[in-house]
């Protein structure tokens, strides 16, 4: 009886024990990014303390902390008034000790299409809340990854976030396509497609839907639940937490339903 092999995705060779810190571009502080950012610090503490050389990572959102967003969003009452990106980095980087950066502007071409400054990055994380800015980060990314493919930090990855009320989705792409070693227990898959590309469809839909920023805490709660953002930023971390820590994976992500609690996995090749 013949064996079917598992489809598995091998990390980058360079990011297994790289030389330098990883650069990472996190675009998008509010409810998920801001709880995603607690655990990619977590992330980085413990490949330190596994001799890797960890993650450089910046954040990027223009946003500022309102009422609204104390509470449902990792905010204290003390940052209301701040950029999002500034509150978060300054107070991870004193906890931790790092170096992050905050980037008070959105990640998106300037009026005469040129990327913005600091824009190249090996890892891009996108918890963003309209389907427009992850067309344009879809494509930055790729003009990114031609201009720049020569270089040890080009682009490689893309994890994207994404929710309504109750539900969501983690989803880890490839920029490009990623040299897979030979494999005799496994069925290696080099390229794993870009959310905008996969789901695009779906994407166009969800835009329909409405995105104003909430006044208050209790307005915002109507719009999504209070636990989605957070549920969605663990599971993403402990997705690229694992792939950087094995080297390998069978999973490109997962759907979330906090409504019926079932969570549906995405495997790689599928």
């Amino acid at each position: 009886m013949k064996t079917v092999k598992k489809n598995v995705h091998f990390l980058h060779n360079e990011l297994l024990r790289p030389a330098n810190p990883i650069l990472v571009n996190v675009i998008g502080a509010g409810g998920t990014g801001s709880k995603f950012m607690t655990a990619l610090m977590e992330i980085n503490h413990s490949l330190l303390e596994l001799g890797h050389s960890g993650l450089d990572v910046h954040l990027w959102d223009d946003d500022i902390v309102t009422p609204a967003n104390v509470g449902r969003q990792r905010f204290a009452e003390s940052e209301k008034g701040l950029y999002k990106s500034i509150a978060i980095i300054n107070r991870l980087n004193r906890w931790s000790g790092f170096n992050w950066k905050a980037e008070t502007q959105k990640f998106e071409r300037d009026s005469r299409g040129n990327v913005p400054e600091n824009a190249l990055a090996t890892i891009y994380i996108s918890c963003t809340d309209n389907v427009r800015s992850r067309f344009e980060i879809a494509d930055i990314a790729r003009t990114l990854k031609k201009q720049y493919s020569y270089l040890r930090d080009s682009p490689k990855y893309w994890l994207d976030f994404g929710n309504s009320k109750f539900s969501g989705q983690v989803v880890m792409s490839t920029i490009g396509k990623i040299e897979q070693p030979r494999s005799k227990m496994f069925t290696t898959v080099a390229e794993l497609p870009f959310v905008t590309d996969e789901f695009s469809s779906l994407l166009r839909e969800s835009e329909k839907t409405d995105n104003t920023p909430s006044c208050s805490l209790a307005e915002s709660l109507d719009k999504q639940d209070l636990f989605i953002n957070a549920t969605l930023a663990q599971m993403g971390a402990s997705l690229l937490w694992n792939l950087l820590k094995s080297g390998m994976t069978e999973h490109r992500g997962m759907f979330l339903n906090l409504e019926n609690f079932r969570t549906q996995p995405i495997t790689v090749g599928s």
